[in-house]
């Protein structure tokens, strides 16, 4: 067993954890899940640290809070001095490699992968910049209901066409890696768009399930009850203009479940090209989302918030030579990955080069206790002003300063229907959670921050858009002197290094 590993992380967008059977659901078919969740460390109470595609993507790979490198929103970029996992164990040693979505926004479209084997879904400039100042102006890039009232099924999709092309390649590397004479350690990210809206699958995966079987949202609280935020949203995906039935949220929720099945056989071709490379027993296999999805639950759909069915995701760390089976209650977030992808390479604390908002889970992963905290920011479309998380063992504090505070308590009430934040009874809590968020964040300062990142973003978007356009959308290279058979290589030669496993045979071809 070697003390340099591969790492094979396999990426969901949008998986809540609720939506697998390994953290008790029963209805979503997902076998290859299933069996990386038995032999493997599965994270009960782990959480992405901002429910928005971008910002998550970008504290999971920098280990930092959003805040903290201006990654506020799906339009923001990511700086490129920052460092990453993918820079920490480039410089290490290692071959990275990004297969599919990461949703970089920016010039720097690698951020430390040494390869990148496909464009984006999503664009790479500063289009998607919200307006805290017009809030109720809803731009056409914005969530929209059509999701869910055209949820049913298909035959092809965007995200199919995008997803079928991700784990082609990705499987396509991991042979090429077994074949190459290059003997690094490898770091791949393959990382899929799917179960993400819209709520649309190829009949393959509809079937796979009958309306009978599909489970309703848990929690259905009148429009007038909800908290601000959550009225905010409602108006941000137009669900106001365009109420949902009930019918079309089973529909939604069923291929939703499609989508989930369809990642899991993805997974599975993953780990069959895993097997054929000779790569199984020295792959430590990760398995994780960038935020979850309402489902209706609330009466909410997508994300940004911080209840749970948002924010809360599966976490599955496959290596049964080196970890025991066994199920982690402490929570646990995303800025957590970097530093544990770095012990697992070998690395330690004295290299990492800037101040790190997540510890390594490597200890947890052996039956340690954690530290059972996440912190969260939410500075995204729908807010209006900075929202703000705190969890820390069975209580969830959430505040921002333009709305009244929220506290559950999770043990008791797992579907947060009672706020506690306004009973005597929990009064020093909040007092030391208000506290606390002031200790962390200078609230004004980053509501600052944010608005005049969002302006600064509109003017350059503006100009960029004005006369001739260069896009910073990655463009994949494949050159085609490099590939099959070509005539600056000897035949016999070329085809042996490219047979795999190679032949013991010494005769001719």
């Amino acid at each position: 067993m070697s003390d340099r590993p591969n790492i094979l992380i396999l990426m969901a967008d949008q998986l809540t954890a609720k939506a697998l059977p390994a953290y008790g659901n029963r209805v979503a078919k997902t076998p290859h899940i299933d069996a990386l969740a038995a032999g493997g460390v599965v994270f009960d109470s782990f959480y992405c640290n901002s429910p928005l595609c971008a910002p998550s993507r970008f504290s999971f790979l920098s280990g930092r809070q959003v805040s903290a490198i201006g990654a506020y929103d799906n339009a923001a970029e990511f700086p490129a001095q920052v460092p990453t996992f993918a820079h920490y164990l480039r410089r290490s040693g290692y071959q990275t490699v990004l297969s599919g979505k990461m949703h970089f926004c920016g010039a720097d479209q690698l951020h430390g992968f040494e390869e990148r084997l496909t464009t984006d879904i999503y664009p790479a400039d500063f289009g998607w910049t919200p307006d805290w100042s017009r809030f109720e102006h809803r731009p056409s890039w914005y969530h929209t209901m059509d999701s869910v009232t055209q949820a049913g099924p298909c035959v092809r999709t965007n995200q199919i066409d995008f997803d079928d092309e991700v784990i082609f390649n990705a499987r396509q590397k991991l042979l090429d890696i077994a074949r190459a004479k290059d003997k690094r350690p490898f770091c791949m990210v393959a990382s899929m768009t799917h179960p993400h809206d819209p709520y649309a699958v190829p009949h393959k995966y509809w079937d796979r399930y009958a309306d009978a079987v599909i489970d309703m949202p848990r929690v259905s609280i009148p429009t007038q009850q909800l908290d601000p935020h959550s009225k905010r949203l409602r108006h941000v995906i137009g669900l106001d203009l365009l109420p949902v039935t009930e019918q079309q949220t089973r529909a939604a929720r069923r291929a939703y479940y499609g989508a989930v099945s369809y990642v899991d056989d993805q997974i599975g071709v993953m780990l069959e090209a895993l097997a054929d490379a000779g790569f199984t027993d020295d792959t430590i296999i990760l398995l994780l989302a960038d935020h979850g999805d309402m489902l209706g639950e609330r009466g909410l759909w997508y994300k940004m918030n911080f209840f749970e069915p948002a924010c809360r995701i599966p976490f599955i760390v496959h290596a049964p030579s080196r970890f025991s089976p066994r199920r982690v209650g402490h929570a646990a977030s995303l800025v957590d990955l970097l530093p544990t992808l770095c012990e697992l390479a070998g690395g330690n604390a004295a290299d990492f080069a800037t101040p790190l908002d997540g510890t390594s889970l490597v200890p947890q992963m052996h039956g340690a206790a954690g530290s059972d905290e996440v912190i969260g920011e939410y500075l995204g479309e729908g807010a209006i002003a900075p929202l703000l998380m705190i969890k820390r063992g069975r209580y969830k504090f959430v505040h921002s300063p333009v709305d009244p505070d929220q506290l559950y308590d999770l043990d008791e009430d797992p579907d947060e229907l009672r706020n506690l934040a306004a009973e005597p009874d929990h009064g020093a809590r909040v007092h030391a959670f208000r506290g606390e968020v002031q200790r962390r964040w200078d609230v004004p300062a980053l509501h600052s921050a944010v608005l005049a990142s969002q302006q600064r973003r509109h003017l350059v978007y503006e100009a960029l858009r004005s006369g001739r356009y260069t896009p910073w959308d990655f463009q994949p290279l494949r050159d085609a002197s490099r590939l099959y058979v070509r005539n600056d290589q000897d035949l016999g030669d070329f085809e042996a290094m490219a047979r795999f496993p190679p032949s013991s045979s010494s005769g001719p071809w």
